[in-house]
């Protein structure tokens, strides 16, 4: 089953120098963009991540420090990355727990402003909500094939792309529409894309983490100042900083207008 689309949607896929948003570089990223007409586009980069990858990250994904020491920089890619996905709806695996927010802490350091205004389809959520397994045993299951060169960022975005295909005929319920594919993958839904800024049941920001957890965000930097500028100097990725800095200027511009 093909997929409904109003706008292209890109599959992605990102290998990294490890998981934490604030410190870790891509050293991968495979993009396969699908067009509404069917046509489709695809690109992958080897990306020098300006930092050492661990040998136990190495052992997963098998991408070397030798092999990517000569590749481009993320920011010398980023403009033509950029370009591929700005108006596209996104679709990964574990993409938006991972991928996504992975992705745009590498565009906002590189000077690129992304705002994730289109919809995002988190095959992985799909697949656990339905039957709970990993990327190659979903492969197996929905399409009946081995995944061969697992952990390459290609071989994980085609997989992705296939095996949702497969859902949308499996589970007639799911619509094939992107956006109710997006509601149905999404998971908690959070102001920031690592999950440190949620919503209260009146659709007001709070903090997920910390002493303040579950506490309003405005209230806190109201009655403690300080802390707004110690998240801004601690290791949290840059769109939650960027976030947490338009609240405080939201509040701002409300109180002296």
């Amino acid at each position: 089953m093909e997929l409904k689309l109003t706008r292209p949607i890109c599959f992605f896929d990102i290998e990294a120098t490890g998981t934490n948003l604030a410190k870790d570089r891509i050293v991968e990223i495979a993009i396969l963009k699908i067009f509404p007409n069917g046509n489709k586009e695809s690109k992958s980069w080897l990306v020098n991540p300006e930092m050492k990858i661990p040998a136990e990250v190495i052992a997963i994904h098998g991408i070397t420090n030798e092999k990517i020491q000569n590749e481009p920089t993320f920011k010398e890619l980023a403009p033509q990355i950029h370009e591929m996905i700005k108006g596209s709806d996104l679709g990964g695996y574990n993409s938006n727990r991972f991928d996504i927010p992975m992705l745009v802490e590498e565009l906002l350091r590189a000077g690129i402003d992304f705002e994730m205004k289109t919809h995002s389809v988190d095959v992985q959520s799909i697949f656990h909500k339905m039957e709970q397994r990993t990327l190659s045993a979903a492969y197996k299951f929905y399409c009946g094939k081995d995944l061969e060169n697992a952990h390459t960022a290609e071989a994980d975005t085609m997989a992705t792309y296939e095996i949702l295909k497969s859902q949308l005929e499996r589970y007639q319920e799911l619509d094939n529409d992107i956006a109710s594919l997006a509601s149905f993958s999404a998971r908690k839904k959070c102001a920031d894309f690592a999950g440190f800024i949620s919503y209260d049941k009146s659709g007001a920001e709070i903090f997920a983490f910390g002493k303040y957890k579950g506490k309003n965000v405005e209230k806190v930097f109201d009655e403690e100042p300080g802390y707004f500028g110690w998240i801004q100097n601690a290791d949290f990725p840059l769109y939650t900083k960027k976030v947490l800095t338009a609240i405080k200027l939201r509040k701002l511009n409300t109180k002296f207008k």
